[in-house]
C-alpha cells in the first residue's frame, strides 16, 4: 500500500512538471578565465621483467574409435558445399 502512494505521488509530479512551459529569456556566457603557468606532476615507472620463452612439447591424442551399427538410417555426414 505504501509503494502505491510513492507510485501515485511521484506520477502526479512528473505530470505536473511536464506541463510547465520553460522560455529561455536571457543566453548565457561562459566566464573569462586565464590561465598561467603550472606543471604538470612526474613520475617514474618501471614495469616487472618478464621473459617468455617457448619449448616444444609432444602430446599424446588418442585414437577414437566410433563402432556405428549396421541398419543406421540417413546418409554419412560429409563436408558441406556452401549451402
Amino acid at each position: 500500500m505504501k509503494k502505491f502512494a510513492i507510485i501515485a505521488v511521484a506520477g502526479t509530479l512528473a505530470l505536473g512538471l511536464s506541463a510547465c512551459d520553460v522560455d529561455q529569456t536571457e543566453e548565457g556566457e561562459m566566464p573569462e578565465v586565464d590561465v598561467e603557468g603550472g606543471n604538470l606532476p612526474e613520475y617514474d615507472v618501471e614495469g616487472p621483467e618478464v621473459d617468455v620463452d617457448t619449448e616444444e612439447v609432444t602430446v599424446d591424442v588418442p585414437t577414437v574409435d566410433v563402432d556405428m551399427p549396421d541398419d543406421a538410417e540417413g546418409e554419412p555426414v560429409t563436408e558441406s558445399d556452401g549451402e
